[in-house]
């Protein structure tokens, strides 16, 4: 079975786009949002992240860091990061520890095909490490009000 609002937020190292290592342990005490994204510079991933990007003041005020995290390499999130503005981190993934790890990677099926690929999937954690929230069913370009609980 997959992971449970109330489970613990599995750890994690892993490596952003500029090299640096973030662990899971060195955020407690952190409200967290990792949110999992097929690949950069892809409409809907970059819709995602504009998303975000455009409401980051509204999460920083509710205490969130935001992590965004994809097998992509560093260089291809500096560069995504650089072409959008992005404010916030991205995870580069490439061995997919983190995806494996949150249970992330599964069938997906696009125009028919049915392929194994990373499942669009954002975790809220609390600043215990315990799991508050998981959206598996995102709207990138409402993605925001869905971590903050907002809804029409």
């Amino acid at each position: 079975m997959g992971l449970k609002v109330g489970d613990p937020a599995p750890a994690f190292s892993v490596k952003d786009q500029d090299g640096n290592l973030v662990k899971l342990s060195d955020l407690k005490g952190e409200k967290v949002v990792l949110y999992f994204y097929p690949k950069d510079n892809t409409p809907t991933c970059t819709n995602q992240a504009c998303n975000i990007r455009d409401n980051y003041a509204a999460l920083l005020k509710k205490g969130y860091k935001v992590f965004g995290v994809s097998p992509d390499s560093e260089k291809s999130h500096q560069r995504f990061i650089k072409k959008h503005n992005l404010p916030f981190p991205l995870l580069a993934d490439t061995e997919h520890q983190m995806i494996n790890a949150y249970g992330v990677w599964g069938e997906k099926t696009t125009f028919g095909r049915t392929y194994m690929g990373l499942l669009r999937t954002t975790f809220v954690i609390n600043k215990k490490g315990i799991i508050e929230e998981i959206i598996s069913k995102v709207e990138s370009s409402k993605h925001t009000d869905q971590i903050l609980g907002k809804t029409e």
